[in-house]
């Protein structure tokens, strides 16, 4: 006889409950992404051009992001445009972050970004996402995205041009993510939104080409 030990035992006829932590765990995620996504429709653009005056969908390159609003409102409402697009990406990483840790957190930016790019409540014509994969990466890995801020700021000083600096920083992105040496799935994420970012920035890809790409200050 062995003192100390408590056996528990079924009650006889009692059915064996199943375990539903996993099935919780997957609804929870899910929230979160769809949560994120929704986050990530926030109209920024549409309402700094709003409140100034103008609809950056129909002024400039049309793309409703932090450059094309600069070009046309000029330095403040460029400011707010980003500010308002990275905050997307950090509440949306952040509630991530918070649910379920780091993976978690790059599958909520991942969606904000999503939403941003083709948001539901504006027939899926939305921007760019860059600033909103900054807010995103300054949550899932500042360390990298601080370095891949300043390649970003010195392409676009010297070139006097956002998209090339946007493409060169989402091509690094899972570059950086694996020299930090997140898992396999967070690099692979990252990849994507990198991926996302690029196939959106096909216009600027193709002006680049032809010579006729806006400068930032145009």
């Amino acid at each position: 006889m062995a003192l100390g030990v408590v056996e528990c035992q079924r009650i006889p006829g009692e059915a064996a409950r199943p375990h539903t932590l996993g099935g919780m765990e997957g609804l929870a995620t899910l929230a979160v992404v769809v949560m994120a996504y929704l986050v990530g429709t926030f109209p920024t653009a549409h309402l700094v051009g709003r409140r100034m005056g103008f609809d950056p969908t129909t002024s400039g390159s049309g793309n409703p992001g932090a450059s094309n609003t600069t070009r046309i409102g000029g330095a403040k409402a460029g400011a707010l445009v980003l500010l308002g697009d990275a905050g997307k990406g950090i509440v949306a990483a952040g509630l991530g972050y918070a649910v379920d840790g780091r993976t978690l957190a790059w599958l909520a930016g991942a969606a904000a970004i999503a939403g941003h790019m083709w948001p539901i409540t504006r027939g899926l014509r939305g921007g760019k996402g860059v600033a909103t994969l900054a807010g995103v990466g300054l949550v899932c890995a500042p360390l990298g995205f601080l370095v891949l801020g300043v390649v970003f700021a010195v392409v676009a000083k010297v070139l006097d041009m956002a998209a090339p600096a946007s493409l060169l920083v989402a091509a690094l992105m899972p570059v950086g993510v694996w020299l930090l040496g997140q898992s396999g799935v967070e690099i692979a994420v990252a990849g994507a939104i990198g991926l996302a970012v690029i196939v959106r920035h096909r216009e600027n890809i193709r002006r680049l080409i032809d010579g006729t790409e806006s400068n930032v200050r145009a």
